[in-house]
């Protein structure tokens, strides 16, 4: 059975950091493209950053030269390194998933940037 369990949310100051981590079990990590996607109340959730299986990565403009993918194939994991925080950056960050026709979720962490 196919788990991502996220960790590393919480709350911190504008101008601060956060790591966000995601365990996977369950599918073969190495082949799957890893995301980190975010939902902020009354919005539609958006695609944060993407790291490919070959290791390539992309973000979206709002978070370029602040945020950090990575990942750990030994330890089925990827990470989401948040610098300079903003209060913008304040949602549930979910990570995800996907190989060819198969796309999985975790469950959420909370983030919460404010003074």
């Amino acid at each position: 059975q196919v788990q991502l369990v996220e960790s590393g949310g919480g709350l911190a100051q504008p101008g601060g950091s956060l790591r966000l981590s995601c365990a996977a079990s369950g599918i073969t990590f190495r082949i799957y493209r890893m995301s980190w996607y975010r939902q902020a109340p009354g919005k539609q959730r958006e695609l944060v950053a993407t790291i490919a299986s070959g290791g390539s990565t992309n973000y979206v403009d709002s978070v370029k030269g602040r945020f950090s993918i990575s990942r750990d194939n030994a330890k089925t994991t990827v990470y989401l390194q948040m610098n300079s925080l903003k209060p913008d950056d304040t949602a549930v960050y979910y990570c995800n998933a996907k190989y060819d026709s198969n796309s999985y979720w975790g469950q959420g962490t909370q983030v919460t940037v404010s003074s």
